[in-house]
This record gives C-alpha cells, structure tokens and sequence, in this order.
C-alpha cells in the first residue's frame, strides 16, 4: 500500500524490528521518525535512508525518561503536527530466573516495556484526538500471552502492554483511532542473540523444534502485520492481539 503523504514514529526504530518496521514504512513513501536511546544506530538508519532517499529522521528517546519522551514528542508535533500512526517497538529483556532477579531488574523491565510505553502514547494522543484519526500498534510477545521462563517481570510487562492495548482500544474508538498489537515469537534480533549469548546454538535449536515452521522469525516478518494494522485495510480492527510466532502459539 502506498503511504505517500503520511507520518509515523517508531520507537526502537534502530534495531531489529523497529528497524525493519521504519524501513518497510519509508519505503512504501511514510515521513518516519525513529526514536531509540542508541545514537550509533539511530543514525546508522538515518544514514542508510538517505542514501536510499527514503524520509526517515532520526531522533534520540529514552523512554525511561519523561522529559526525553516529552522532548521527542514535541519536537515530531511541532514538524508534523498530528501523526497518523504509532509503533510502540522499543523493548528490554535479559533472561534471568526469577529467584535471581533484582529490584533494580524489575524497575527497569517495567520502565522500558510498560511505563514507558504508556508515557508516550498519552504524549501522542492530544493532535490524533483532536483529528479524530490515527492508528497505534504495540509490540508486546506471546511472553505476555502464554508466560515464558526465565522472563517473568517481562512477560508481565508484556500482558500489561496487552491489557492497555484492549482497553485504550476501547475508550480511543470515538475518536476514530485504531489500536492493535503484535506478539512476536522466538524473532532474530540484536536483543535476542545478545539475551542467548554463549548457549545461543542449544537454545536456539530448542526454539527452532518447538516453532512448527522450524525457522526463528525475522524483523522483516514482523515489520509486514505491523503495517497491515497501520492501513486502510484494518481501518475496522482494533483491540487486537495477532501473534507472529510461526505456529509455536496458537491462542484463541
């Protein structure tokens, strides 16, 4: 679908399936504006656009932080005014048993995958409100869905991204505003190898005999439902949860 004319943010926008999820998006003609607390990589896709003369800016968002978020959302506010669709992509994750987990552990996973998520989304909603349009997806993880051991606080910062996405999808509805969610299996990222680390072979190959399609997912397979949810096409979707995992879940 051509997305000529519109304007998106996508946190996490430089890596992994935030990346591949800004690339998609510029490529089919969206103005996209990345946000990511790592400036390397943030301007690595920058960089990458512009050569392929695709309208992708890079911004920096830590959305631990209040006056970051407020920061990046005034500055794309001021630029586009209001935005026609948000990807709630930026996520953190380190696999530790739950016995072996720290406050400061716990602080963190629910600042990146939950708080922080809710923070900019109510930074966002004023313009699309006002417009009566708009569409937000969140990435959240079958974790949230069905648990997963050795991610236990995440995955309960992912059911809470599960949760708000039903329940904003519910009060967003007068104003025309569409909000849906992805969860991703077992997915090839940069945050999945560094998570692995030295048994990345064993655990792997664990992963890949319990996903039918006996492949982990790539950004790119990702990157394709989250725009579905930002067209026309699913203008009459929203409170959503889709699993993207190669059959390993199958919710009703």
């Amino acid at each position: 679908m051509d997305l000529s004319g519109r304007a998106y943010v996508v946190t996490g926008g430089a890596s992994g399936i935030g990346r591949a999820t800004a690339l998609l998006l510029a490529r089919r003609g969206a103005k996209v504006f990345v946000g990511d607390v790592n400036r390397a990589t943030g301007a690595a896709i920058e960089a990458e656009a512009g050569e392929e003369g695709l309208a992708i800016a890079y911004r920096p968002l830590d959305v631990t932080k209040p006056d970051s978020i407020e920061a990046f959302v005034d500055g794309v506010h001021a630029e586009v005014g209001c935005l026609d669709g948000l990807v709630n992509s930026a996520g953190w994750d380190k696999l530790e048993p739950f016995l072996a987990n720290s406050q400061e552990f716990w602080d963190r996973i629910i600042a990146i995958n939950l708080m922080g998520v809710i923070q900019l989304t109510r930074r966002i909603l004023d313009p699309m409100v006002a417009a009566k349009r708009g569409r937000i997806v969140f990435v959240s993880s079958d974790a949230g869905r069905v648990g997963s051991m050795n991610e236990v606080v995440y995955s309960a910062a992912k059911g809470g991204q599960i949760a708000f996405t039903k329940s904003l999808a519910r009060e967003m509805a007068r104003y025309g505003i569409n909000v849906n969610c992805i969860c991703p299996g077992p997915t090839d990222t940069p945050l999945m190898r560094a998570q692995v680390g030295e048994n990345s072979a064993k655990i792997i190959d664990g992963m890949l005999r319990a996903i039918p399609f006996r492949r982990l997912g790539t950004p790119e397979d990702m990157a394709g439902p989250i725009s579905f949810f930002l067209e026309d096409r699913a203008a009459y979707i929203t409170g959503q949860v889709l699993s993207v995992s190669g059959g390993l879940t199958m919710v009703d």
